[in-house]
C-alpha cells in the first residue's frame, strides 16, 4: 500500500472524535478547527471522567484529552480508556518531554498537540497518531497482551529519546534505526530498545 493510499485509509477511518478540555473557549475552538477539517465531533467534555464514559459509550475514532483536567487528567483517562478499548489519543500540554512521552506513551497516547493548540497543527498530530496507533497493532501481534504492548511501547519511547540525544537525529531517524537493528540482529524492536536502555545505564 502507498504512503499517499495509507494517508487515505487514515483519514477515512478518523472520522468522528472526542474531545476533553476543561477550558469551554479553548473547547470550542478546539471543536471549529476539527469540524472544518471534516471531523464529526460526536461529544466535547469538560473533565477526565466524563471522557472515559463518553469513550465507553460512543467509540470515537481517536479521542483528544488535555493533560490538566478536574477530577481525572488526560494521561489517567488515556490509561483507562485504553485499558477498556485502544484508540488513537492525542494529549493536549504545555511540553513534551522525555519524562512525559515514555509514561504518556504507557498510558496509550499516540501524538501530541502543544497549547496554544491551532488548525494547522492538528491534521498532522491525527495523521501522527493514526500511524504510530497501527505501528503499536503490529506490537500488540508481537507480544502476549495488551500491558505487555504498553510495556514494549515505553521501551521503545525511551530508546528513542536516548537515540535521538545520543546521536542528534529527530524521532523518525531514531525509529528507523531501532527497526533497521531489529531486523539486522533478528530480534524484535522492545528487546533492542531494552538493550539501548541498558547499555545506555553504562555511560
Amino acid at each position: 500500500m502507498s504512503e499517499k493510499t495509507t494517508e487515505s485509509a487514515i483519514q477515512e477511518e478518523a472520522k468522528t472524535v472526542l474531545i476533553a478540555e476543561d477550558n469551554a473557549i479553548s473547547r470550542k475552538c478546539l471543536k471549529t478547527h476539527l469540524e472544518s477539517l471534516g471531523y464529526e465531533v460526536i461529544a466535547d467534555v469538560a473533565d477526565g471522567e466524563e471522557a472515559v464514559e463518553e469513550a465507553r459509550r460512543l467509540k470515537p475514532s481517536f479521542i483528544i484529552l488535555d493533560i490538566k483536567m478536574p477530577r481525572m487528567g488526560g494521561i489517567e483517562a488515556a490509561r483507562v480508556i485504553t485499558s477498556i478499548s485502544p484508540v488513537p489519543i492525542i494529549l493536549i500540554t504545555g511540553h513534551v518531554s522525555e519524562e512525559l512521552a515514555v509514561e504518556a506513551a504507557e498510558a496509550g497516547v499516540f501524538a501530541y498537540l502543544v497549547k496554544p493548540v491551532t488548525r494547522k497543527h492538528l491534521l498532522p498530530a491525527i495523521k501522527l497518531a493514526f500511524s504510530r496507533f497501527e505501528e503499536f497493532k503490529r506490537l500488540e501481534q508481537e507480544v502476549a497482551d495488551l500491558k505487555e504492548a504498553l510495556e514494549a511501547r515505553k521501551l521503545i519511547e525511551k530508546a528513542k529519546g536516548i537515540l535521538m540525544k545520543r546521536c542528534k537525529i529527530d524521532e523518525e531517524a531514531a525509529y528507523k534505526l531501532l527497526q533497521t537493528h531489529s531486523q539486522k540482529e533478528n530480534k524484535k524492536m522492545h528487546e533492542i530498545a531494552k538493550m539501548i536502555i541498558e547499555a545506555s545505564k553504562l555511560i
